[in-house]
């Protein structure tokens, strides 16, 4: 791996002779200690999740809007006997040229799901699956955001499944109001050669959310409410059931003032995640609190540094489901050196 990195970096600089090239270099550092205390759950296990992610990439850029870059992203978890950890290959074109931003090949999750709500992305995905292996496409103004993206998260093989997401985002903000949808699907074949066979499954997550940001007229750095509609939708072709849909109402407030700040997330409807039985974390990725009909989930925090070069957070969440309240400690840790990626939301 390290020899075709070499020769991989050794191309981005010594090709394109027709126009001016400008090498660049980027480090992301990213550590994270999650514990989370979710006893006698039927929804959440209690676990502590903890380590450090290190990538970095070098690239060249030319004619102001095209990139190519090479590196890798490689995690260590504290108290794992594996070393090195698991290791993640960038490489990917980019185009950045106002309203439009393009990517494809391997690159960092964040640029296309950071702000998607937890009923899509679990924590966890963050820390675990940083890269995106696919395509991204955006267009963005002062009033209008779309993005597009698929990510192949699964080759078929006799022991792996086939899997892939199609997503899609937007944002429609011309003042104070805005209306924001998500959408992703996720398609769950089964593995080559199956012994016993399986179902083909279909995962949907689509929510239409209308909020107001009232920080510019207000003295906190941040007031921002949204409320709509969510739901999941679910399907095994082989089995003919037809699809199951599981309707929701979803709201986030966000309020933050210098250093101290509040996210709330509040899910009342029907249990998602509709064969999370069967197949758990290979179907799903989004939190699997959200299977209890009423959650609520309250993050106080304070922003010790918030800059793009080094970011530090300190998170207290309580977990209101299943008529309990549980409890979950987060400290996050982000140096981002040049471009580097942001593992904050």
């Amino acid at each position: 791996m390290r020899s075709s990195l070499t020769i991989l970096i050794l191309f981005f600089l010594f090709s394109q002779p027709a126009y001016p090239q400008q090498p660049f270099w980027e480090t992301g550092f990213y550590s994270f200690f999650d514990n989370t205390e979710f006893g006698h759950s039927a929804y959440q296990i209690p676990q502590t999740m903890a380590g450090v992610r290190f990538a970095p990439a070098l690239g060249v850029k030319w004619d102001s809007v095209h990139s190519l870059t090479a590196g890798a992203d490689m995690l260590f978890e504290f108290g794992s006997n594996k070393i090195p950890g698991d290791i993640h290959p960038i490489a990917y074109y980019k185009y950045d040229k106002e309203p439009f931003r393009f990517f494809m090949g391997a690159f960092p999750r964040d640029n296309a799901v950071s702000h998607y709500p937890r009923i899509f992305f679990q924590d966890s995905v963050r820390y675990y699956r940083p890269n995106i292996n696919g395509i991204l496409t955006e267009y963005s103004t002062d009033h209008l955001f779309l993005s597009l993206w698929l990510d192949w998260t699964g080759r078929q093989t006799t022991e792996h499944h086939e899997t892939f997401f199609v997503g899609f985002s937007g944002k429609y903000k011309p003042g104070l109001f805005y209306i924001q949808p998500f959408f992703y699907m996720f398609h769950f074949a089964g593995v080559k050669n199956p012994v016993i066979d399986e179902a083909l499954h279909d995962n949907l997550v689509v929510s239409v959310l209308a909020g107001v940001d009232l920080s510019p007229v207000t003295f906190f750095d941040k007031l921002d409410i949204n409320a709509g509609w969510v739901s999941g939708f679910d399907r095994a072709r082989a089995d003919m059931t037809g699809w199951f849909v599981q309707p929701g109402f979803l709201s986030e407030t966000r309020i933050e003032y210098r250093h101290i700040g509040l996210f709330n997330t509040f899910y009342k409807g029907e249990g998602q995640m509709y064969y999370y039985n069967d197949h758990d974390n290979e179907l799903y990725w989004g939190d699997p609190a959200y299977r209890a009909k009423t959650y609520n989930r309250s993050d106080f925090y304070i922003q010790f540094a918030a800059k793009k070069s080094l970011n530090i957070r300190l998170i207290y969440s309580l977990h209101f489901m299943e008529h309990s309240i549980y409890h979950e400690q987060v400290l996050k840790l982000s140096v981002n050196l040049n471009d580097g990626f942001n593992c904050f939301r």
